[in-house]
């Protein structure tokens, strides 16, 4: 076991108040604590709580480097956000966890800061005391130059794939079905890098569609296929888990448990809000093509990385020892293909 996050200093509060516009009119239904499912947060965990973990999407970032241009500078709300969030707080807030590795997740820079924002991640990678054992870098591959651009890059032992926010105001539906962005995700395959799918719960089907025409290459679909937890609209409801299923049909499709948990009203959710979602997510993906995330530090929008990690491991509490393995590490290895002792 990597000991980098193990015996970590003490968890310190962090708090952050907004999502991206998208996942804040997601926002999920109420926890107002762990108890109420039974029993305290320690009780509520699998019985081998000792199993390590890798945390597939971790965030990190330097305002003192990088741009992010969807954490508005005059929006009060994203005030939490307009802090540095690097290597040491993570530590403090995965204490205790098992994490063992992490990936690092791009974090939509500014466009011409994508190359800055590789390098940084591919030295994190390069610290054996990070813990960070890959990278998904950011990238634009609706644009033609992406092929000649992510050669280089893929080149580096470290970047395992890329990603491009698909759900983000100036980038319409359909744009991961035009030629330039299907020709690219073929050339992903060709290289054995991935790409993370983070797009509206809508467009899902266009995610299906992707993957069917690139079948080489691998896709994660993030957050849960960004499922909106707080709607009570059953249509809205169901185009989701229709778009779930198109998605699993796809033998080349991942689904990534990471992501709703930043949507909930942080006062008032128990895990069971949740389990319906993951649930549905696991049976439609099976044992082999599901990952946990942690989605930190967005995942503080609606609860601390402890308590979402608490809160799945109560949801997969009955699945098989074997299913729990393989969605808290063993999926992140063969998908990422990190290189792990």
């Amino acid at each position: 076991m990597n000991p980098v996050f193990s015996a970590l200093p003490d968890d310190q509060a962090a708090m952050m108040s907004s999502r991206r516009t998208f996942l804040t009119r997601s926002a999920a239904a109420g926890f107002s604590a762990l108890t109420a499912a039974g029993g305290s947060a320690a009780h509520t965990m699998s019985a081998n709580d000792d199993r390590p973990i890798i945390d597939t999407h971790q965030h990190l970032w330097d305002l003192d480097r990088f741009v992010l241009p969807w954490i508005s500078p005059t929006r009060p709300d994203h005030a939490p956000l307009r802090h540095n969030y690097l290597i040491p707080e993570y530590r403090r807030h995965s204490r205790g966890l098992g994490i063992v590795n992490t990936v690092y997740m791009e974090v939509n820079v500014r466009a011409d800061q994508q190359r800055a924002e590789a390098d940084f991640a591919t030295e994190l990678c390069g610290r054996r005391d990070s813990g960070v054992a890959g990278a998904v870098i950011g990238g634009s591959p609706h644009l033609r130059e992406f092929a000649h651009d992510i050669q280089p890059l893929a080149e580096r032992n470290a970047v395992k794939g890329v990603r491009m926010v698909l759900h983000d105001p100036d980038r319409p539906a359909g744009l991961c079905l035009q030629p330039t962005f299907v020709d690219n995700m073929r050339r992903l395959g060709d290289l054995d890098l991935s790409f993370d799918l983070c797009m509206r719960p809508d467009e899902l089907r266009d995610g299906a569609r992707l993957a069917a025409r690139c079948p080489n290459t691998r896709f994660i679909l993030d957050h849960c296929g960004n499922w909106p937890v707080r709607s009570g609209d059953p249509d809205r409801q169901q185009r989701w888990k229709d778009g779930i299923r198109a998605a699993a049909d796809q033998p080349n499709m991942y689904i990534k448990i990471s992501g709703i948990i930043a949507s909930v009203d942080k006062d008032h959710w128990t895990p069971d809000d949740l389990a319906p979602g993951v649930d549905f997510c696991l049976d439609a993906f099976g044992p082999d093509r599901c990952l946990f995330g942690g989605d930190w530090p967005v995942c503080l929008l609606g609860a601390s990385l402890k308590d979402w990690v608490h809160a799945l491991k109560r949801i997969v509490r009955t699945r098989s020892q074997e299913f729990q393995q393989k969605l808290f590490h063993d999926n992140a290895v063969a998908v990422y293909r990190l290189n792990v002792g």
